[in-house]
């Protein structure tokens, strides 16, 4: 996985001053953790309809069944169909990035309970999604999508990540020039992760990957795409991943003595008690794995699905 990942981000979160109000809302993470891994790719929305900064703030309103972008002050001041025919334009034009950061509460690039007000400017409901993200979401479905506030907690902050170096590959794999052999390989190396992601999801996802001769490849990898990105949308659990950890540890058993295994045991089992992180089972397992090598775990992502230091299993 060569390169740095193409992210975009609403451009406040770079720190850029293009809010409404003339000022930003730096996200310390992306800025200073995740930049040595990712080629950030700013978009604010607003001022690419041509709008200033500052400027008056926008809302979103209820208008029958239709959600309007306006000013806060004025709804006749409408700006929807321009910030939709932006929206419309841009985002296929984004299919090459692995993922989007977008901002939090944003009439445009908010994620999820972003206020939409009565036509009165009354009776606001946390129910909206910003008109560009909402678009950007509808086009590219697949695309791992996440906003500032949500990253902020460690669960949804690695699975975003995850989801973004998986993607990264995959697309990679697409550059290169697709082929059964290595959409198989892909899949073979990914197992372990997504069965901790979701066991009913990993059974249907099977069934689909083993009738790969059954499409044409570049149909085959737009629908495995689609099917494995919403996969990994869904959390690892802390009882999914017990149950990988323990079948991992199945592999170590004819090598590790009676004391070994039940240390391996106990540790895993403070792990799913929530007493230990998911970094100490995974530390000790890869231990034994350079000590008894096995060819199926050592191309696991599992193990390493992004790069340890950014230090996200010790929340997990």
């Amino acid at each position: 996985m060569n390169g740095k990942i193409p992210i975009g981000v609403s451009a406040c979160l770079l720190g850029e001053q293009v809010r409404f109000d003339g000022g930003h809302k730096r996200f310390d993470f992306l800025c200073d953790d995740l930049a040595p891994y990712v080629d950030l790719q700013p978009i604010c929305p607003e001022m690419a309809i041509g709008l200033p900064s500052p400027r008056p703030a926008l809302r979103l309103i209820q208008q029958g069944n239709d959600i309007s972008l306006v000013t806060s002050r004025d709804n006749t001041i409408d700006y929807t169909d321009k910030m939709q025919a932006f929206s419309a334009a841009k985002a296929p034009q984004l299919s090459q990035l692995s993922g989007f950061i977008v901002c939090a509460k944003s009439p445009s690039c908010g994620m999820e309970r972003v206020s939409v007000y009565s036509p009165k400017g009354d009776s606001a409901q946390k129910l909206g999604v910003g008109l560009f993200t909402a678009q950007l979401m509808k086009t590219l479905p697949w695309l791992p999508v996440e906003e500032n506030g949500r990253l902020n907690d460690p669960l949804l902050r690695e699975n975003f990540i995850i989801r973004i170096f998986a993607l990264r590959e995959l697309n990679q794999l697409y550059a290169s020039g697709l082929s059964k052999g290595a959409l198989l390989a892909y899949h073979s190396r990914y197992k372990l992760l997504l069965l901790a992601h979701s066991q009913p999801e990993y059974r249907k996802i099977g069934p689909f990957v083993a009738a790969i001769d059954q499409m044409p490849i570049e149909a085959f990898f737009y629908a495995y795409r689609l099917q494995l990105m919403q996969l990994l949308a869904k959390p690892a659990t802390r009882q999914n991943h017990t149950n990988v950890l323990q079948h991992i540890q199945g592999y170590f058993r004819r090598y590790l003595t009676a004391t070994q295994r039940q240390a391996l045991a106990e540790l895993i089992d403070r792990y799913r008690l929530g007493t230990q992180p998911l970094l100490a089972p995974i530390t000790l397992l890869k231990h034994y794995l350079a000590e008894y090598p096995d060819a199926y775990l050592s191309q696991q992502r599992y193990f390493d699905p992004y790069p340890e230091a950014l230090r996200l299993r010790y929340g997990v």
